[in-house]
């Protein structure tokens, strides 16, 4: 029956985590934990969950094209090595620990989220260290000095705590690179594929996979990881922003709470 109720939560997670490209690795990782499961459980079994879930969604985004294929392998690549660095080295750190340290990205995540931003500005002249790109109707600039170490930090503390790191990357690309929110959706759950894949390989090398929880779960996050893609598709990028903001949020309070109360 546990095991039930946490499927069904996961699914739940999965629809409304996927509507704002983060796949929901953060929620996973605190209902688990509120289940009774480690930290360390939580984190590997929330890798796997993601990258089935993101798989699902990418299908879905990448046939309505609202993947930009070169922020995926730029940024996803660069996420994942770091990501994998990240689970591999979680093991050094106390759970309490993991927990606060997961708390304090994600309230600085919610807050860049609500701050204002025009997502498709006028672009004047090329310059050095900067990566001007078009997709379909937009236009938007990448400045390179600014996202490499983020995309680096995000990569390595989103492995670390066994989250996607699209609670990362969707503010960076929107915020950093322009990005409109529709795109940066779409491209963030393709690139969690990646980067929970490498976290996933650096858990499981440290021995905290178990296999009996995580294939069902699973395949509830996949589930609702179409649905939530679908639901993206037809939302406007404003109610998106929010929606990712408020949840991002809750999720950091959740985490503090558990933190605190299990020390």
């Amino acid at each position: 029956m546990e095991l039930i109720l946490l499927s069904v939560a996961i699914f739940l997670i999965a629809v409304i985590m996927t509507m704002t490209g983060r796949g929901g690795g953060n929620f996973y990782v605190i209902v688990i934990v509120l289940f009774g499961y480690s930290m360390h459980e939580a984190a590997t079994t929330g890798q796997f969950i993601l990258m089935v879930s993101s798989l699902s969604a990418t299908f879905l985004f990448g046939k309505n094209r609202t993947v930009e294929w070169k922020l995926v392998i730029f940024i996803g690549g660069l996420t994942a090595a770091s990501a994998f660095f990240g689970g591999y080295f979680s093991d050094f750190v106390a759970g309490n620990i993991l927990k606060y340290i997961f708390s304090f990205f994600l309230l600085i995540a919610a807050f860049l989220m609500l701050k204002p931003v025009k997502e498709t500005p006028k672009i004047e002249g090329h310059k050095k260290g900067y990566w001007y790109l078009e997709y379909g109707e937009h236009n938007y600039v990448v400045n390179l000095m600014l996202a490499l170490p983020l995309v680096i930090i995000a990569g390595f503390g989103s492995g670390m705590v066994g989250v996607s790191g699209g609670s990362f990357l969707v503010p960076l690309m929107v915020l950093a690179c322009n990005v409109p929110m529709k795109i940066a959706v779409g491209t963030a759950t393709t690139m969690v594929f990646a980067t929970a894949a490498m976290g996933f390989i650096g858990h499981t090398m440290s021995g905290h996979f178990d296999y009996t929880i995580t294939l069902p779960l699973a395949i509830s996050a996949a589930v609702g990881g179409i649905i939530g893609g679908k639901f993206a598709l037809r939302s406007k990028s404003m109610k998106l922003k929010k929606l990712f903001a408020y949840t991002t949020l809750l999720a950091a309070v959740v985490m503090v709470l558990n933190a605190t109360l299990t020390y």
